[in-house]
């Protein structure tokens, strides 16, 4: 198996001005998502896959309230659970990782929220974005989130050729020290979500824009 070739010095001195630049305006990126608990994270977590943080923040208050913990998750009612996410999109799944999940935490893990990928990935509807999200903001370990506004922003700024979430976000690593793997990441995600936008990118507004190799960008 061919080993992969690190990244050049021209394009490492490009990241650093972009990490840079992020950094002064983004010096303290911030989880959008509303939590007091590991596990509060994951379930919020959980619900955000294809449904805006705004959104699931609307929803958890009485969710948290209904079911406080992992155990009471496992035991709740899946009409009752669809019904207070239903909001949230593709509902009847979800309600069903999240009591699968209540379960598999509360049984396998003594209640509390796992802290290495490898038990994480175990938890049903958890994948590495999922997993990352936990690691980086509950646990203060580094760690590097892809999710499409990272994986759209790293493209169009050079810092990978992949489209695979894994590969991107081994990309990423290579290019930062492991202690900025967290910040960095959500810097990008928040840079994505607010300013580098899929249709319309606000490019005359981008902190970056002069570092963006993208062909499609538009005036400054």
């Amino acid at each position: 198996m061919a080993t992969k070739s690190l990244p050049s010095s021209d394009h490492r001195k490009r990241l650093r001005a972009i990490a840079e630049l992020l950094e002064r305006t983004m010096q303290h990126p911030k989880m959008e998502l509303d939590h007091r608990s590991p596990w509060e994270l994951l379930v919020a977590t959980i619900l955000s896959a294809q449904c805006t943080d705004q959104r699931v923040n609307q929803v958890t208050p009485s969710l948290f309230q209904r079911y406080r913990t992992a155990t009471e998750m496992a035991e709740a009612s899946l009409p009752e659970l669809e019904e207070l996410i239903r909001s949230t999109g593709f509902f009847k799944n979800k309600a069903k990782h999240l009591v699968a999940c209540g379960k598999v935490v509360t049984e396998r893990f003594g209640k509390q929220v796992p802290h290495t990928m490898e038990e994480l990935l175990t938890l049903p509807g958890v994948g590495r974005k999922t997993a990352n999200v936990i690691l980086g903001n509950a646990f203060g370990q580094p760690s590097v989130v892809v999710d499409t506004h990272v994986k759209r922003v790293a493209k169009r700024l050079g810092l990978t050729k992949s489209d695979n979430p894994e590969l991107v976000e081994q990309d990423l690593q290579q290019l930062m020290p492991k202690s900025q793997w967290t910040a960095f990441s959500q810097r990008l995600l928040l840079h994505g979500r607010y300013v580098c936008l899929a249709r319309k990118p606000q490019c005359r507004t981008c902190q970056v824009y002069r570092h963006c190799p993208w062909k499609e960008k538009g005036p400054q």
